[in-house]
């Protein structure tokens, strides 16, 4: 598979989200070879929780099942372009590449001041570039199929 195929998984993981009622954002980790290895939906019910970010959530779970050295090889998909405490939670697994559909900014302007996504701009090039090792970014791609998924969520 290739990053648009992996990049469109990670869409159909923020499609089931929606569809279980949380926030339409998805993610995956996909192996050196392409193959997935964890997927993760948002998180935030049912606990409201304001950091249950799929990116979060799945680096989380992928820093507990892998080493640094492994993940340094793999590659994050997700529909939207990693926040800051996303990004932050990528680099310090240690994820050596992230693929992403819409930008911040743009889902910053589809969310606008909601009280449950209170969306920074800033992109997480800013926060990898503040790092002392390279995370190789890639988006945004597709931006007009990801915005798509949160058509009248917010």
């Amino acid at each position: 598979m290739n990053d648009l195929d992996l990049l469109r998984k990670s869409f159909a993981v923020a499609r089931r989200a929606r569809e279980e009622g949380t926030h339409p954002f998805g993610a995956l980790l996909a192996g050196p070879d392409g193959e997935v290895l964890l997927e993760q939906g948002n998180a935030f019910l049912p606990d409201r929780d304001m950091t249950g970010h799929a990116e979060r959530v799945l680096m989380t779970r992928a820093s507990t099942r892998y080493t640094p050295e492994f993940l340094s090889r793999c590659t994050l998909y997700t529909s939207a372009e990693p926040c800051a405490m996303c990004a932050g939670a990528a680099y310090w697994a240690g994820i050596g590449r992230v693929v992403y559909g819409l930008s911040e900014r743009r889902l910053k302007s589809i969310t606008g001041d909601h009280p449950e996504n209170p969306t920074l701009d800033l992109p997480c090039r800013l926060v990898f570039d503040s790092g002392q090792r390279s995370v190789e970014v890639l988006g945004p791609l597709l931006e007009e199929e990801a915005a798509s998924l949160h058509d009248g969520v917010w």
